[in-house]
């Protein structure tokens, strides 16, 4: 495949170059804009495993990469988030194996509920941060990704943004690598035992690690110089790099890829030789601000285009300091819960009943819409069971009576799991009502798999997580499972009768996904034998 020519996203470069490197376990949950990466991964022959959340993915890699095998762990800026617990800790640790993060951010929010900005998180961890520009540097990152974490024994992020993942260009892959570490255990106590004893050297070592990393940056990190007129010259990052490029073609330009630690001394001989040094970069000032701390004078954007994501016509206008009204975008239809969708009745009455109604992420979030109008709250994965019973703990008797939690079923192994421990543990007086709407899959995300469907990433049979039986092995005190084509129970009547009741209660509104249920019944009739090598889901849709 070395000299072939291929036309790939980001994601699938992502997955092409892990394959070739040698990645033993890709792990993840998936996200908007990092979901393709380990599907691909998947489809190309490597091993790859959703996990429940994404902290649990990252612990599962670093075990991967502690035994000494290149580990890949994909997912998106808000899952970092999720994953952030055992990230700082993993930057104290040596790890034998290289070991990938991969933080797919998504400015400008086309499918997350904020635009966080996961540069900062590099600082924050003080871990290594790569970011490409396009597929090819995708491809090439992860390669060298690898290499430095081996080469430090540290974890290092792969900031991609949604232009990358879900943008094609060509890419020319180069020789599968002949071997790959052999996984092996070798006891080291004090570099993975992070008590203080040992943690307090391990940060002095992670310190020196990235000051040896900041050297090699300086000496032959992956830096490009374009030279051009002296009269402007950009800095950029990622797909910004791009954009600026174009908007400013006789400019001189330094892209940066391993934007943590920074060259600093190449930035500063840069700004030496050009009149004006402009930063481009989207979200957070976080490349100006780094300048700036070091002593190097940079412009930065005007304020109005720190949210949303640059293009070509944003950036001229940053050239031109264009601080005028940008045009309204054009307007496009607004989202909404399937047609078909079987939990439409469930915000139906939610609305009909007047409930409170603390929501969950999801594309059940889209209850909030008309003609439902059904959701009062949402924050992050797992949060409506926790909110609902905070609203419950303070609100007079008769709005309390009225608060409901709703979380999907993926959501809510996710991290709804301790929401109902918590639930059983500081009961309300008024009780509270949770809903799983259960669809048997990640709808949002392209129909992916979870510990409640009972099938692997590959769709392949594996245990499954029975929700009703956990909610009565925790000790809640009504658990009912209804399923929209029960004619014989009226969700309503359960409903009001459940918030009448000063008692813990779990309901499990159970039916797939209209999507999903052709290849559901697929992967079902394959698991039992009854499909045929050449089948499809599309055989086997009733």
């Amino acid at each position: 495949m070395t000299g072939e020519r291929l036309l790939l996203s980001g994601d699938d470069a992502v997955a092409l170059a892990a394959l070739h490197a040698g990645v033993r376990l890709g792990t993840g949950y998936p996200g908007t804009p990092s979901t393709e990466i380990l599907e691909t991964f998947d489809r190309l022959g490597g091993q790859a495993q959703w996990s429940p959340n994404e902290k649990v993915a990252l612990e599962v890699g670093l075990g991967s990469a502690f035994a000494g095998a290149r580990t890949l762990v994909t997912m998106k800026h808000v899952g970092l988030n999720v994953a952030a617990d055992p990230l700082f800790t993993a930057a104290y640790t040596d790890i034998l194996g290289g070991l990938i993060v991969v933080s797919a951010d998504d400015p400008g929010m086309a499918s997350s509920q904020n635009e966080q900005d996961n540069r900062h998180y590099a600082r924050a961890a003080a871990l290594p941060m790569l970011e490409p520009i396009d597929s090819q540097q995708a491809y090439d990152f992860t390669w060298l990704g690898f290499e430095i974490s081996e080469r430090w024994k540290i974890p290092v992020i792969l900031r991609v943004t949604t232009r990358v993942c879900h943008a094609k260009t060509i890419v020319r892959p180069r020789a599968t690598a002949q071997s790959s570490p052999q996984p092996s255990f070798q006891r080291d106590v004090p570099a993975r035992v992070m008590i203080p004893a040992y943690a307090k050297p391990a940060h002095q070592r992670l310190r020196q690690k990235l000051a040896d990393i900041a050297a090699w940056n300086e000496a032959e990190g992956p830096v490009r110089l374009d030279a051009g007129d002296s009269k402007l010259g950009i800095v950029a990052t990622g797909i910004s790099a791009v954009h600026a490029r174009e908007a400013a073609p006789e400019a001189s330009q330094l892209t940066l890829g391993l934007t943590y630690p920074l060259p600093l001394e190449r930035i500063r001989t840069f700004a030496a030789g050009v009149e004006r040094l402009l930063v481009i970069e989207e979200g957070d000032p976080v490349l100006v601000d780094s300048l700036r701390a070091a002593g190097i004078p940079a412009e930065g954007k005007p304020e109005m285009y720190r949210f949303g994501e640059l293009n070509v016509a944003r950036v001229r206008r940053i050239l031109a300091g264009d601080t005028s009204p940008e045009p309204a975008p054009p307007k496009g239809k607004p989202p909404e819960l399937c047609q078909g969708c079987s939990h439409r009745g469930v915000f139906e009455v939610l609305r009909d009943l007047n409930c409170i109604v603390a929501g969950d992420i999801g594309c059940y979030t889209l209850g909030v819409l008309p003609p439902f109008s059904a959701m009062d709250t949402c924050v992050c994965m797992g949060a409506s069971i926790g909110v609902g019973l905070g609203m419950r703990h303070v609100l007079p008797e008769e709005q309390a009576r009225r608060v409901v939690s709703v979380i999907g079923d993926s959501t809510f192994v996710h991290s709804g799991i301790t929401g109902l421990a918590e639930m059983v543990y500081n009961p309300p007086s008024t009780g509270h009502l949770v809903l799983i709407l259960d669809n048997g899959t990640t709808a949002m995300t392209g129909q992916q798999e979870h510990p409640g469907t009972g099938r692997l990433l590959d769709h392949s049979p594996t245990g499954k997580i029975s929700f009703e039986a956990l909610g009565r092995a925790m000790g809640i005190q009504n658990v009912h499972v209804v399923s929209s084509q029960d004619k014989e129970q009226s969700l309503r009547d359960l409903i009001t009768g459940l918030l009448a009741k000063s008692e813990t209660s779990l309901v499990v509104t159970r039916q797939p996904c209209v999507l999903a249920a052709p290849k559901i019944r697929f992967y079902e009739k394959a698991a039992t034998g009854q499909t045929t090598p050449d089948s499809c889901a599309a055989d086997v849709v009733d």
